[in-house]
């Protein structure tokens, strides 16, 4: 028995269309909205934003109003209906709200829900330089960004890097300069010294003291001087004395303030200073 061929009435393909098209508009949205919801959360609601910081502006519903767009040096950026509205300052939620605010008592959209996504930073970044994994600009992704967060990125100081953090920057508009003693931000409890960095700030990581030593020595050479070395230790660091050597005549040549050099014969308890050279002399047998 064949069936006969029914062909659908115009009114039911037309139903058809619509409700394909509404559902494909509906996970569209519903997509957007969530990988919106993602970026904030990976940057960080607390993020302020900065000049020549890059955002992108949309409003649901009203495709019209979507804007990507950078921050002046001024926080102000231009958006459609409301002219300039100025966000420098601002976190991402608080932008929000006065580009919603500002649609609603214009008359424009009457319960307008903005979005603001930040998709370049470029406003509060710090640089980090010196003897460092990876020196360069740093983003601050939240106010609270500190020292150890920003070192990480950065790879961390090399095995030639001071134990000492340099950071300059602007605290209330005043020049701003500390030390940090990088050891101790894990060695000691509290956080006290682990800064709170703000855009603009520089971490500079010097290099790490060294001392020499010459002459009868298994490895002469240039060393990193570690906490409390003593003469003994940096000349375990050279290996010691070679078979002709000896450790009883060695010679310590300090610099001192004026650049001049002292000659000194050592303890082997006495403390290794910066640039010191060890002069390890012949044995007399």
């Amino acid at each position: 028995m064949t069936l006969p061929n029914i062909t659908p009435a115009p009114q039911s393909r037309l139903l058809g269309r619509l409700l394909v098209h509404w559902l494909g508009a509906a996970i569209t949205a519903a997509l957007l909205w969530v990988g919106v919801g993602v970026a904030n959360a990976q940057t960080g609601t607390d993020y302020l934003l900065s000049a020549s910081d890059t955002i992108r502006i949309q409003v649901f519903q009203n495709p019209d109003l979507t804007l990507e767009t950078r921050i002046s040096e001024s926080g102000v950026v231009s958006y459609p209906l409301i002219g300039g509205v100025r966000l420098g300052g601002l976190s991402l939620p608080a932008a929000e709200r006065r580009i919603a605010d500002a649609l609603r008592s214009g008359g424009f959209v009457q319960n307008p829900q903005v979005t603001v996504v930040l998709t370049q930073i470029r406003g509060s970044q710090v640089s980090v330089l010196g003897q460092v994994g990876r020196p360069g600009r740093f983003p601050l992704e939240n106010t609270s960004t500190r020292l150890s967060d920003i070192l990480a990125s950065a790879g961390g100081a090399t095995p030639a890097g001071d134990d000492v953090v340099i950071i300059t920057g602007q605290r209330d508009g005043k020049p701003f300069r500390q030390l940090v003693d990088l050891p101790a931000l894990f060695l000691r409890p509290g956080a006290e010294n682990d800064l709170a960095l703000q855009g603009g700030d520089v971490v500079y990581v010097h290099r790490a003291p060294v001392f020499y030593v010459y002459g009868e020595a298994q490895r002469p050479g240039s060393f990193r001087i570690e906490r409390g070395m003593t003469v003994m230790q940096a000349l375990a660091q050279a290996g010691g004395p070679t078979p002709r050597g000896s450790q009883d005549r060695l010679q310590l040549h300090r610099q001192q303030g004026d650049g001049s050099v002292q000659t000194l014969v050592p303890k082997m308890s006495d403390l290794i200073q910066s640039n010191d050279v060890i002069f390890v002399r012949d044995s007399l047998f």
